[in-house]
């Protein structure tokens, strides 16, 4: 339970932080979608690369990277 709403407040953060780099408006839920996927897609490119984060402040800037990647990749694909 704990675990599901650390997860949402964290996506929560991490779409907002990569939504104000990327000049991208969005909801809360928005957010939430973004920084999530964004925290999946951070650890996938950063493994496949041999770079593995260890410590919150580490894991903050892997999915923040992993969201502006996907927000790069969504507006390449849709716009």
């Amino acid at each position: 339970m704990f675990h599901l709403l650390g997860t949402l407040i964290t996506g929560a953060l991490v779409g907002w932080i990569a939504g104000k780099l990327m000049d991208m408006e969005g909801s809360l839920l928005r957010n939430i979608v973004v920084g999530v996927v964004g925290s999946m897609v951070g650890t996938l490119v950063f493994g496949a690369l041999g770079f593995y984060a260890y410590g919150i402040f580490a894991n903050l800037i892997v999915s923040v990277a992993g969201a502006c990647l996907f927000i790069w990749a969504g507006r390449k694909l849709f716009h």
